[in-house]
């Protein structure tokens, strides 16, 4: 047998959502009636074997009615995938690829890494937030042709590097509101950036002359050490507490060269919303059920 857990009450469910940590939990929502949930349920078990760092829950749609009400499954199967209580995706359909691939994209949070108990909270009660940056609607200002702003995203993709000037302007949207703890910013101890300008919540991408002469919500100074060794640059929490987007200004570099360039960027902290007992509770009363 592989690892799947089979889920029979809602309580069950939310235990095993919590006691997770900060582990990828993927959920298969199925019935017993469904043929499709039947077809890929093997497919579902050897994915269990195969990512062994995720946890692999089966609900009954029918035992757990409440939970799939709360969850709005419609249609069965449904794929749920979560970290910390948060849900982070889904994919619908005996999809054998679909699911795969929705497995490896919030797996790589941290899961494969080689080390048995794999932190995604590089930070105490914090994580990494790459799986809630929403790639396609990120911005860069003033980046080379070929170095761009989505490789500095993922740490062994290429850089990122400054085109004209040593100046960028980076902009990151994030799926829902998160609470941003700190940044790790890793770079060239030469033409790393050096002063940063923070702002959130902006409606657009802010421009230079903006960036210049606007309040911002915290500047940073890095230095050459902090960024050849990745260190979380700690932030005014109380200042990051309902962040939609947020945009880095690289006012400068390390030793004042023409471009600036950043290996690895990672934001540190939490989501907002998650998956909680009070929201349960207000869905299932709703069924005139007299519990």
């Amino acid at each position: 047998m592989g690892a799947v857990r089979i889920i029979n009450d809602d309580r069950h469910f939310h235990g095993e959502l919590a006691s997770a940590g900060h582990k990828l939990v993927v959920v298969d929502f199925t019935a017993s009636w469904c043929g499709p949930c039947q077809r890929i349920a093997p497919v579902f078990e050897q994915l269990s074997l195969k990512y062994p760092k995720a946890v692999f829950l089966k609900v009954d749609v029918d035992k757990c009615a409440d939970t799939a009400s709360v969850q709005d499954v419609r249609a069965m199967p449904t794929f749920i995938f979560y970290r910390r209580r948060t849900k982070l995706g889904q994919c619908q359909g005996a999809d054998p690829v679909g699911l795969e691939s929705k497995i490896q994209q919030f797996y790589g949070s941290g899961d494969s890494d080689d080390t048995e108990d794999s932190v995604t909270d590089p930070v105490s009660g914090h994580m990494d937030l790459s799986s809630f940056i929403m790639k396609q609607q990120c911005e860069c200002l003033n980046e080379s042709d070929y170095h761009t702003f989505p490789q500095c995203l993922n740490s062994d993709s290429g850089y990122l590097q400054s085109d004209e000037d040593e100046q960028l302007i980076m902009s990151i949207t994030f799926s829902q509101p998160v609470k941003v703890h700190s940044l790790k910013i890793k770079g060239p101890a030469e033409n790393g950036p050096k002063n940063i300008k923070l702002f959130i919540n902006q409606p657009r991408t802010i421009d230079f002359e903006m960036a210049n002469s606007n309040t911002s919500i915290q500047d940073l100074k890095l230095s050459a050490k902090d960024l050849e060794e990745g260190n979380p640059i700690p932030l005014r929490y109380v200042k990051f507490q309902n962040v939609q987007n947020l945009q880095i200004f690289v006012i400068d570099n390390q030793n004042g060269s023409e471009t600036t360039r950043i290996d690895h960027l990672i934001v540190i902290g939490s989501p907002i919303s998650t998956t909680n007992m009070g929201e349960f509770k207000r869905v299932s009363g709703k069924k005139g059920e007299s519990h």
